[in-house]
């Protein structure tokens, strides 16, 4: 059994309320824009997900981050992981992302994590996007026990847990 019910539709477009950016889902062409947005807050964002996914790693090439959206991409269109990043109104540059995925660690049936660039991080945005990605998953996410790591949960408590089977 898929960890989605098989006629999920997954969102396409999710505006951020009260802020002028929206989420969408990732492609390879955006690796322009993903890029400067993740090597720009790389020390911050390796303080987070480092330990966890050893990423983003200080010798990050603009190829291998290619690759990796290409992954992400084809992932999201076979639903078997989702990474939104997180654009203003042009899509002129990637701000941020979300990801949502199915369970590494036992006790939740998705697991849902985000971040922002240095610039955002503690404003208004980011404080937008903290009160969305909750709201947004129980609207329009088939999840009855989602996770989100790093905020109900911190991540070396989700490192201990065992791992989903």
């Amino acid at each position: 059994m898929s960890w989605l019910p098989d006629d999920f539709v997954h969102p396409v477009h999710v505006p951020v309320p009260d802020t002028a950016v929206h989420l969408r889902p990732i492609r390879e062409a955006d690796t322009a824009l993903d890029y400067p947005a993740v090597m720009g807050s790389r020390e911050r964002l390796w303080e987070i997900f480092g330990p966890a996914w050893a990423w983003p790693k200080e010798t990050m090439t603009y190829e291998e981050d290619r690759i990796d959206l290409l992954r992400h991409e084809k992932e999201i269109a076979a639903h078997q992981s989702f990474n939104y990043a997180l654009l203003d109104e042009e899509e002129t540059a990637i701000l941020g992302c979300v990801y949502i995925d199915p369970p590494e660690r036992t006790g939740s049936d998705g697991e849902v994590s985000w971040w922002v660039v240095d610039d955002l991080a503690g404003g208004e945005v980011e404080r937008a996007l903290e009160a969305l990605v909750p709201q947004w998953i129980a609207a329009d996410w088939p999840f009855q026990q989602p996770r989100y790591l790093g905020r109900d949960i911190t991540w070396q408590d989700w490192l201990a847990l065992p791992r989903a089977s």
